[in-house]
Order: C-alpha cells, then sequence, then structure tokens
C-alpha cells in the first residue's frame, strides 16, 4: 500500500510544500540521496512553473514501478497538471535555462529536467494547459538517451480523496509472454482499508501475468476476499495476435481509442471478493497502431467526454492519464472519491521525451 500526494500551487508557500512532498516520495521509494535530490529539483521547478504560469495548478506524486537492470523498482513520479494558457513555443520551452518571465529563475527549466529524469514528457494544448511528467528512478538518467523503445505502454496517476494520504485505489501492469495485461482496482470505499484491497489486487496480479482476463479475475476473489473487496477491470493485449481483452466487475469503467473514434467497454455488476458473478463476459477487440485505452475508477464523473485529442497515443502513458483527469473534471462537478486513471498505449514515440 503505496502514498500518495496531491499537492495544489496556489501561493509561494506551496512551492516548498511540493519539494517536501518529492523528498518523502523519494524516501517511500528507496532513492539514493543523488537521486532524492533530482528529485527535489524537478519538484520545484515544476512547482515553479505552476506558480508563475498557470491557472488552478497542482502536483500529483505517486509511486510507481520502473523497468531496471535487477527486474521493476520503485521509482517517484512526479506531474504537474494546469488550466492555463499553454505553452506557446514547447521547444524553446525545453532549452536548459529557459525562462518566459525577467524574474529570477532557479536555472533549471523543463529541458534540464527532461535531461535528470529517468522518463520525461510534456502535453501542451492552447487554452487547455499543460501536462509535465518526470519519473525518477535509482540510477541517474543516460544522456541522449532517446526515446523509449516500439510497442505498447502503461501508466497512470492515482490521485486521493481529499488529498489524503492514501488512495483506495490502485493500478498495476504485468507481462506474461505475449501478453501485456493492465489492471484497475477500486477498493470499496475510501482511506486505508480500500488501500489495502486495491493493493492486494495489485500485488496478486504479479503472479498471473499469463491468464486470462476472465480466470484472473477468478483468481483475485479469494485474494481479496480478507479485505472489503474490489471493483476490479482486467485489459490484456495479445502481442502475437494484436488483440485486446476486456472484462470488468464493479464500478470501473474502460474506453477504448482506435481510428479516432471511442467505444465504452461495459464491467459486470458485483465485488471481487465479495459479491462476484460465477461468470464474467469477455470483450474483445483488434489493437491497432493508433489504438488508446483508459481504464478509470468511479472518481471521474459517469459521463466524461473522452479528449478529442490525436496526440495522445504518442504520450507517455501517464500524461495521457492525466489528461484525461484534468479534462474530465470541472469546479462544476468535485470529486467524491479516489481517482485513479490507468492508460495503455500502442507505442508511438513522444515529441518530447522518453517514457518507460
Amino acid at each position: 500500500m503505496s502514498r500518495v500526494w496531491d499537492v495544489p500551487v496556489d501561493d509561494s508557500t506551496r512551492v516548498r510544500d511540493v519539494r517536501v512532498a518529492a523528498e518523502e516520495a523519494s524516501a517511500c521509494a528507496g532513492l539514493p540521496p543523488n537521486r532524492t535530490a533530482t528529485a527535489a529539483l524537478v519538484a520545484t521547478e515544476l512547482a515553479t512553473n505552476l506558480l508563475r504560469h498557470a491557472d488552478d495548478g497542482r502536483v500529483l506524486i505517486n509511486l510507481v514501478e520502473r523497468a531496471h537492470d535487477d527486474g521493476r523498482r520503485a521509482a517517484v513520479q512526479l506531474v504537474s497538471v494546469d488550466h492555463g494558457p499553454g505553452i506557446p513555443d514547447v521547444a524553446a520551452a525545453m532549452r536548459d535555462g529557459y525562462t518566459t518571465t525577467v524574474a529570477a529563475s532557479l536555472g533549471a527549466g523543463l529541458g534540464t529536467c527532461r535531461r535528470i529524469a529517468n522518463d520525461f514528457d510534456l502535453h501542451s494544448a492552447p487554452g487547455r494547459g499543460t501536462v509535465v511528467m518526470a519519473r525518477i528512478g535509482h540510477e541517474p538518467a543516460v544522456r541522449n538517451q532517446g526515446p523509449p523503445p516500439p510497442g505498447p505502454r502503461a501508466g497512470g496517476v492515482n490521485v486521493p480523496l481529499g488529498r489524503a494520504e492514501h488512495s483506495g485505489d490502485a493500478w498495476g501492469r504485468v507481462r506474461g509472454g505475449d501478453r501485456l495485461t493492465l489492471l484497475l482496482a477500486d477498493g470499496l470505499g475510501h482511506g486505508v482499508k480500500a488501500a489495502e484491497a486495491s493493493t492486494a489486487a495489485v500485488e496478486e496480479l504479479r503472479g498471473m501475468g499469463e491468464l486470462p482476463p476472465a480466470d484472473l479475475l477468478r483468481r483475485l476473489g479469494p485474494a481479496l476476499r480478507p479485505t472489503r473487496g474490489a471493483a476490479v477491470a482486467v485489459a490484456q493485449l495479445d502481442l502475437r495476435e494484436a488483440q485486446l481483452s476486456f472484462a470488468g466487475i464493479g464500478n470501473v469503467g474502460a474506453r477504448l481509442r482506435t481510428g479516432g473514434t471511442w467505444k465504452a467497454l461495459l464491467s459486470h455488476p458485483g465485488i471481487v471478493g465479495a459479491q462476484a458473478p460465477a461468470s464474467v463476459p469477455v470483450q474483445r477487440m483488434p489493437w491497432h497502431a493508433d489504438s488508446l485505452l483508459v481504464l478509470h475508477s468511479d472518481g471521474l464523473p459517469s459521463r466524461w467526454t473522452p479528449p478529442d485529442d490525436g496526440v495522445l497515443p504518442g504520450c507517455d502513458p501517464a500524461v495521457a492519464a492525466a489528461v484525461v483527469l484534468r479534462d474530465a473534471g470541472s469546479a462544476a462537478r468535485p470529486v467524491r472519491d479516489d481517482t485513479c486513471v490507468a492508460v495503455l498505449t500502442a507505442g508511438g514515440v513522444s515529441r518530447h521525451g522518453s517514457g518507460v
């Protein structure tokens, strides 16, 4: 069960709050001192940019897993989200030391954040705002590391209700042979007990990467029985057949974008670990080079409108998830539960950075 941090940046004192949150997250991830300092620097720069240039900005900090030489290890993921005017010249903003004001600057900027982070990406749209994502892992970033290797990528963002320490939602991924499986779990209710349920689902997933979605959901039942139970969505991409399979139990949502058209995928009523149905229908669809899948908990409004943005399939999945989170919410529809969004992309290369 991991911590989550959601820090609004609405005055100068919040810059320090974001830096402290990044340091706390680094300690939870077990990062060495030099990478903790990197996370703190990136956090400070992202928060400073929000304070100067954005409206209604926040920094979301999650602990995620990242590929490492000896397997997958914890990393700190920082995502700044705003409803500001957008970045008019992204290429210029990515240069080291760039600033759009004459005020004193840290001298770091987004270009340096990209260079020192292990993974970096951004999405900016005029009038809609900007999302910037940086992941800090255990090892120093490799200069000129280039784009990520081709192939599907998964990522997400997780936001606790009322900026609590723990979210009752969780997401996870696992690779088994030619199958890549993405899971999203929403523990019943919210808070620590809900987090225990969703975390149990993610941990159980690690040993079941080759099971099809229906079998995986069935196997999750005993693991979640000692908990409150959870709504769970499972999406599995068969890389050999280029086919996506989806099955869900409970109030979790899914949307698939292919060829510029969005399609809703349906979950079956029930609670995994408590009142799960004996059988679950599985939906199967072809997977294309421009496909993008969004899984989300019910913290998102039930009738959210998917973004009409052909750039998203080429973004880091965590950036795409944050754009969905930002654009689906509004002040008129306040969040009433923890919110998690997980995204699977076909692996198009972003224009601005590198990814998992």
